[in-house]
């Protein structure tokens, strides 16, 4: 017997305005965000919307479901890797204070977080969970899961048996889809 794929899809916020490592700060979309967001979305329909909490993503799935008339859930599991330290401080700051650190963490974000980082096992395993909860509804029904862009590698890599090592090799530009194919994993052991 093979393991059924369920059908899901990924859609990373729109535009903040912001050049740092968000991560949990609550930022909500710019204008042009909400444009991305809305061509992204554009003659394209779904059972039921399941966001982040974080204004970025909530406030867009609130309208999308509003509009569609289609059922929203909040899952507080979908937010973005909290990146400790490093959390609002522009990346080009971060290149020029902490280049050797930040490279580190873009090669191996598993055994090198930012400073004060919530732990790698720790953010794959809610995302999973939420994953795995959302594929049981979506056996039935199309799922938009509206999520971030650290939270969209993961489930890639996690997907697609890629090492984590390659989140920053995988591109999520603001407001794309990433369809996901999500058999929930075994119980995978991150590499120390």
């Amino acid at each position: 017997m093979t393991a059924k794929h369920v059908g899901i899809d990924l859609l990373r916020h729109g535009d903040t305005g912001q050049r740092s490592y968000r991560g949990q700060l609550d930022d909500g979309l710019s204008a042009l965000g909400w444009t991305q967001l809305r061509a992204a979305i554009f003659g394209r329909s779904w059972d039921l919307v399941v966001t982040s909490p974080l204004r970025r993503c909530a406030a867009f799935a609130q309208d999308l479901a509003a509009a569609r008339r289609v059922p929203l859930r909040t899952d507080p599991r979908l937010a973005e890797y909290h990146f400790g330290d490093w959390q609002g401080v522009p990346i080009e700051t971060l290149g020029e204070q902490q280049g050797d650190a930040l490279a580190r963490f873009w090669a191996d974000p598993v055994n090198c977080p930012p400073p004060g980082a919530e732990p790698f096992a720790a953010f794959r395993e809610r995302l999973c969970a939420a994953l795995n909860d959302i594929a049981v509804e979506a056996e039935t029904q199309h799922v938009l899961v509206v999520t971030h862009g650290g939270a969209i590698r993961l489930l890639r890599c996690e997907s697609e048996g890629r090492d984590f090592g390659d989140m920053a090799n995988i591109d999520v530009p603001h407001a794309s889809l990433h369809p996901l194919a999500w058999t929930p994993p075994a119980a995978r052991r991150i590499k120390a």
